[in-house]
């Protein structure tokens, strides 16, 4: 019985973190977008996007982060001119 509860309870730490992956590259998305904003950049000046690594195109703005263990990327794009 003693086994079962630890085995149960070693289950749901490993379980735990691929629960949360999704939520945690918004989460990350955020934190950048307030980074960028913070150096004066207006929230209408640019795009993050959040991209699975397999439909990443390169010419399509610049990686500034990444997430959910390295399989998505987050990518800034500049909305025309925004006087920079």
């Amino acid at each position: 019985m003693k086994n079962t509860v630890w085995l149960s309870a070693l289950l749901m730490m490993v379980a735990t973190p691929v629960l949360a992956a999704p939520a945690s590259c918004e989460r990350v998305k955020a934190d950048i977008e307030q980074r960028i904003i913070h150096n004066g950049v207006p929230e209408n000046g640019f795009t993050l996007t959040i991209v699975p690594n397999d439909q990443l195109d390169p010419n399509n703005g610049q990686v500034v982060g990444h997430c959910a263990n390295d399989t998505h990327k987050i990518v800034y794009v500049r909305n025309g001119d925004s006087g920079q």
